[in-house]
């Protein structure tokens, strides 16, 4: 496909092309039996990935096992059906740890289910509205930083389990108060938890590094389980403490909806959404830079929209797009969405055929997978490069960081985007300059080297004509700094030339300040002429009134000096406006 000529506008894809899911698409191309052999096996490879991940992730949410699965199920089987990736693998991830289980706190299993179902509608709304783009603009330094808070939140979350501590009370939720109350429960430990939970991480690090083909979450608590029952081991298992795992799915049902109600949970309902969505595209661009593909960023949103409505109403919990298992389905082979759905299938299976046995997971075990999931969110590299990178980079990461440890996720999403917005709007700022009365030669070259160079213009060294070069992004920004430039004009000068050929953009802070410029000088007695403009930019200058006879416009400052000789030039003399096919 060839890229569009300036006589060939491109193709402006209509709503419908927008919100087409992926599965359509690939249906469309052609589907086969070695599609279907290959989605097949990747889907059963995501799904040993996802079992043990769905359980030990709504565990520590403080929801049962059971849910995570109806999340991974109906969530799952949704968010490839009708989103916009061809690889994203959908269900509980653990970036929603803290926010669930800090929601099943404080409004209950009802509270949680109903956030679900309104960020749900949210996610639908946002892609709809087609805002999906503009939340890819989140600042690196903030997904890395927010990233790696949670996973030491999620990691302290699981040291009770890792340990097997018996405690006095609940177990505080945010770190500083959680801390003393583990420490005082450390002489209760068991030794048999410990060393189960051990064995998990080591049996999957291990299995990573000599097998990695191998499912180890899946071996290593399945071992575990085995090792349980065998031995007869007294620790807390999912039989112990949510009596097992149903061998059917539940029935939907609508959560208590009440006014009331909804505003009690529309801040965390609004987390959720801000979350998924973050946690969805970044997901989908994953897949992306893995495969070649590019993913339809409106319409996975509205998909994973209805994903957490359909999990809501099964008693599921957050629904995302899942980093970790989307990058596992790609490396298995998978064609299409067709292996998500799949995924969803076989979790489904293990359901209705195998759930017996899921009684004899110990919880520690569980918590073990957490544990290396936790090390494994971590983007150690980049977190070292940000740190040894710029000041302003590192301040972001750290700022983020740390809020998410120790105040809260949306907190830290919204301060860590700001603090990035301010160190961009700086960055910018400064590489926007002005100069001048740069002379219109060029600079001496070596004997030999003939180049072409332009005849010394003897106006660009008139007393009375000034001339200014701005280059960079004219904004708000850099409008203060530009501006005290500007007004620095003597009254001796009778013409101001401010060329704009190195300007791709100016907002109306940037017309404005040339606005009061040019009032400034007419008021003086002075003449102003823009040169370089572009359509655009003469597009916004005229809608701040910057309009001949208060300015003039000509096409480079050579051909406004040689106007200036002649004495037809400046904004008394017309102005010379460039049109468009002239620039």
């Amino acid at each position: 496909m060839t890229a569009p000529t300036p006589h060939q506008p491109s193709h402006q894809p209509s709503f419908a092309e927008l919100f087409t899911p992926k599965l359509v698409t690939i249906l469309r191309e052609g589907y086969g039996l070695s599609h279907l052999r290959a989605d097949a096996i990747a889907g059963l490879t995501v799904a040993i990935v996802a079992l043990p991940l769905s359980m030990a992730i709504a565990i520590a949410s403080g929801a049962s096992p059971a849910q995570g699965l109806y999340t991974a199920i109906f969530g799952g089987f949704l968010v490839s059906a009708l989103g916009g990736s061809r690889f994203q693998i959908g269900g509980p991830a653990g970036a929603f740890i803290v926010l669930v289980a800090a929601t099943v706190q404080a409004h209950g299993m009802d509270g949680l289910i109903l956030a679900t179902l309104l960020s749900g509608l949210m996610l639908a709304a946002i892609g709809l509205l087609q805002l999906g783009t503009y939340i890819k603009f989140m600042p690196y330094p903030v997904t890395v930083g927010f990233t790696a808070g949670i996973a030491v939140i999620i990691f302290a979350s699981q040291i009770k389990d890792l340990l097997g501590l018996t405690l006095a009370g609940p177990e505080p939720g945010p770190l500083l108060e959680k801390l003393p109350v583990l420490w005082s429960g450390l002489p209760t430990a068991d030794p048999a938890s410990v060393g189960l939970a051990l064995a998990t991480v080591g049996v999957i690090t291990g299995l990573k590094a000599l097998r990695p083909h191998w499912p180890g979450m899946l071996i290593a608590v399945a071992g575990s389980a085995a090792i349980t029952a065998a031995f007869g081991l007294n620790v807390e298992t999912i039989g112990t403490k949510f009596g097992g795992i149903p061998s059917g799915l539940p029935m939907p049902t609508l959560p208590a909806i009440s006014l009331e109600k909804i505003q009690a949970v529309l801040p965390s309902a609004i987390s959720f959404a801000l979350l998924g969505s973050i946690e969805s595209l970044l997901s989908a661009v994953v897949a992306d830079g893995m495969t070649g593909r590019r993913h339809r960023s409106n319409c996975e949103l509205v998909g994973q929209g209805v994903a957490n409505v359909a999990s809501s109403l099964f008693g599921g919990i957050c629904v995302t797009g899942t980093i970790a298992r989307t990058a596992t389905n790609v490396r298995a082979g998978a064609h299409g969405p067709v292996a998500g759905m799949l995924h969803a299938v076989f979790l489904l299976v293990f359901i209705l055929v195998a759930a017996p046995l899921a009684s004899f997971i110990p919880l520690a075990s569980l918590a073990g997978v957490l544990a290396v999931v936790s090390w494994n969110m971590v983007e150690k590299p980049a977190f070292a490069s940000l740190l040894r990178g710029s000041r302003g980079d590192a301040a972001v990461l750290l700022t983020t960081f740390l809020l998410t440890i120790f105040t809260g996720l949306t907190e830290a999403i919204v301060i860590g985007f700001a603090l990035g917005s301010v160190l961009f709007i700086h960055r910018m700022s400064t590489i926007t300059a002005i100069e001048s009365q740069t002379p219109f030669v060029a600079e001496d070259s070596a004997d030999g080297a003939i180049v072409a160079r332009k005849p010394y213009d003897q106006a660009a060294a008139d007393p009375e004509v000034v001339i200014y070069r701005i280059s960079g992004v004219f904004f708000f920004g850099a409008a203060a700094s530009i501006g005290s430039v500007l007004d620095r004009i003597s009254d001796t000068h009778r013409v101001l030339i401010v060329d704009f050929s190195a300007v791709p953009f100016l907002d109306s802070t940037a017309a404005n300040t040339i606005e009061g410029l040019a009032h400034k000088a007419a008021r003086r007695g002075v003449k102003v002429i823009l040169t370089g403009t572009s359509h655009t930019l003469r597009q916004e200058l005229f809608n701040h009134g910057l309009k001949p006879p208060l300015v003039g416009y000509e096409r480079t400052i050579e051909v406004g000096l040689h106007k200036l000789r002649r004495g037809d030039a400046g904004p008394n003399a017309g102005g010379g406006v460039v049109q468009q096919d002239a620039v």
